[in-house]
C-alpha cells in the first residue's frame, strides 16, 4: 500500500524523449517500498494477457468526449461458460502478473472455474489518461472516476467475452484498492456480487496521527519496549542538538549534504519526516523478522543515538555519497510532470481527496515532534498549486468521508481483513462480523495461497473468505 510520506522523488529523468534512469534517491526507495504492488509473486507459467480497454476521460461530462486506454491484464484458463470474473483492483502501482496467476484468489478462480483480470488504476503503470502529469491534468484523477472505469470494465467484459454474459464479479483489492472495492460495492451494488478488501482505509483524514502510534506499538509486540524506548531517546537527542545549534554535528553523523539548511523549518522537517518514514518501511511491509532485525542493528549500538544513527545510515546510504534530505531537492523532484512513477499523482490524491498525512502530532508515538502537519500541506500548495490551502485539504476530505460515509459505511457482501501489526488499520472497520484482524501480521499480508507456513488465524482468515465467495456466488 500504502506510504503517503509527502517527501518524495522521481527516479528517472527524460531526456530527448527518453526515459534515463538515476541513483534511486533516499525518497524513492522509502515510496516504493511502501507503495509495491502488494499481489503475490507468480506461481504458475500462466499465460496471462496485457490488453486495453477505451475508457472515458471524465465519466460524468457529457460534453468532455475525449477517451484513453486503460491498460489490464487477463487469465481465461480456467474459465468455463458462465464462470464467474475474480477482479483484481490496481491502486497506486504498475500491475503484474503475479496476483492472477498465484495467490488466493487465482486457487479461489481455479475452484470456480473464473475468469482472471487485473485492472490497471489511471495515471498509475502505463495507464495514462492524458501525455503528462501537469496539475491541470491531473484533475481527472480521482476515485470516482476510477470507480467509474472499473464498472464500465464489468460491463465491456459481460458483453465482449462469450460466456460472460451473466457471470457475478468478485473484487479483490489491497491497500488503496482494498478502499476501492469496497466503495465500489456502495456506488455499483448490482455489478458484483461480493469483494474482498485486505487492509482497507475507510477514514480519509489529513491528520493520520494514528499511523505512527500503530508503529509505535508494532515494534512493541514484535521486539519489546526497549527498542522504542532507545527510538524515542536517539530522536529526541536529535532534536536538542537541533536546538543548541550542533548542527554541524548532526551533519557529520547522518552525512548530510552540505546544502541541508538547519534554519529551514522545511529541511528540518523533512530530515526528521524521513527518520520516521525509514522504520514506516519495515513496520508496515513487516514480514517475520524484519522488525527484530531492525531493533537488534539499533540496540547493539552503544548509546541512544549511535544505535539509531547506526540502523538510518545502514538504510540510506550509497558509498562515497552525502544524503540529500532537504526540502527543495525532494519538491523539485516531485513537480517533474513526466510519467515516471507513481509519487506525483499519489499525493495528489492524498491533498485532493485522502489526507492521511503521517505526522507527529501524537505524543504517543517514539518517533519525535518535528514532522508536522503544515509539512505536507505545504507541499500540497508548492507542488501543485496555491489553490491546496490548510482550509481547501480539509474540505476536499470532509467531501470524501460525506459522500463514501467513513467509518459509518454500510454495505453488503464485503469482507475486509487487517494485520495487527498495520499502521493502516487505524482508518479502517476494525470491528464486527465483516472485519478480521490478523494477528501479528502487517500490510496486505494475508492475499497468497494456503499453506503449512500460515498462522491459525491467517488460515482461518483466508477459509473464510473462501466460504464466503461460495455464498455470494450462489446467491
Amino acid at each position: 500500500m500504502f506510504k503517503l510520506s509527502a517527501i518524495l522523488l522521481v527516479g528517472a529523468v527524460i531526456a530527448l524523449g527518453k526515459t534515463v534512469t538515476k541513483a534511486d534517491s533516499i525518497f524513492l526507495k522509502t515510496f516504493q517500498n511502501l507503495h509495491k504492488d502488494p499481489a503475490p509473486p507468480a506461481q504458475t507459467r500462466a499465460s496471462v494477457q496485457i490488453l486495453s480497454i477505451k475508457q472515458q476521460l471524465d465519466h460524468f461530462d457529457q460534453n468532455e468526449t475525449r477517451t484513453w486506454s486503460m491498460r489490464y491484464m487477463a487469465n481465461d484458463e480456467f474459465f468455463e461458460e458462465g464462470g464467474p470474473m475474480f477482479i483484481y483492483v490496481g491502486g497506486e502501482w504498475a500491475i503484474s502478473p503475479g496476483s492472477i496467476s498465484g495467490g488466493h484468489v487465482y486457487d479461489m478462480a481455479k475452484e470456480h472455474h473464473g475468469y482472471l483480470f487485473y485492472t490497471e488504476h489511471r495515471y498509475y503503470g502505463e495507464s495514462h489518461p492524458l501525455p503528462d502529469l501537469t496539475t491541470d491534468n491531473l484533475k481527472y484523477l480521482d476515485v470516482k472516476q476510477a470507480l467509474a472505469d472499473l464498472a464500465h470494465f464489468i460491463r465491456t467484459m459481460r458483453q465482449e467475452i462469450p460466456g460472460m454474459e451473466n457471470s457475478k464479479a468478485i473484487l479483490t483489492g489491497g491497500s488503496y484498492s482494498a478502499t476501492m472495492v469496497t466503495w465500489f460495492k456502495k456506488l455499483y451494488p448490482d455489478l458484483v456480487a461480493g469483494s474482498w478488501a485486505s487492509s482497507a482505509p475507510l477514514f480519509a483524514k489529513v491528520d493520520f496521527m494514528e499511523y505512527k502510534e500503530v508503529m509505535g506499538d508494532s515494534i512493541h509486540l514484535a521486539y519489546g519496549e526497549e527498542c522504542n524506548t532507545r527510538i524515542r531517546n536517539g530522536i529526541a537527542e536529535l532534536e536538542t542538538m537541533f536546538e543548541e545549534k550542533r548542527v554541524a554535528e548532526v551533519r557529520a553523523m547522518l552525512r548530510l549534504c552540505n546544502h541541508f539548511d538547519e534554519t529551514n523549518d522545511l529541511d528540518v522537517w523533512t530530515l526528521f519526516g524521513e527518520i520516521s518514514d525509514t522504520f514506516a518501511g519495515v513496520v508496515q511491509t513487516h514480514n517475520d523478522g524484519d522488525i527484530q532485525r531492525a531493533c537488534k542493528t539499533i540496540m547493539d549500538g552503544p548509546d541512544d543515538l549511535t544505535g539509531l544513527t547506526n540502523y538510518l545510515l545502514k538504510n540510506w546510504n550509497e558509498p562515497g555519497s552525502c544524503n540529500d534530505l532537504t526540502y527543495n531537492s525532494a519538491l523539485n523532484e516531485l513537480k517533474e510532470t513526466a510519467y515516471n512513477g507513481a509519487m506525483r499523482p499519489w499525493l495528489y490524491q492524498t491533498c485532493n481527496e485522502f489526507g492521511w498525512y503521517q505526522t507527529s502530532s501524537s505524543k504517543k508515538q517514539p518517533f519525535g515532534t518535528k514532522f508536522p502537519l503544515p509539512y505536507y500541506t505545504t507541499l500540497c500548495a508548492d507542488a501543485y498549486s496555491p489553490t491546496f490551502t490548510n482550509k481547501f485539504i480539509h474540505q476536499q476530505i470532509e467531501k470524501t468521508n460525506e459522500f463514501f460515509d467513513g467509518l459509518e459505511l454500510k454495505v453488503d457482501n464485503v469482507y475486509m481483513t487487517h494485520g495487527q501489526l498495520d499502521p493502516w488499520r487505524a482508518m479502517g472497520l476494525q470491528e464486527g462480523n465483516q472485519t478480521t484482524i490478523i494477528p501479528m501480521h502487517a500490510h496486505c499480508k494475508d492475499l497468497g495461497s494456503i499453506t503449512e507456513n500460515d498462522t491459525p488465524e491467517m488460515r482461518a482468515s483466508k477459509e473464510k473468505i473462501s466460504q464466503l465467495v461460495k455464498q455470494w456466488l450462489a446467491e
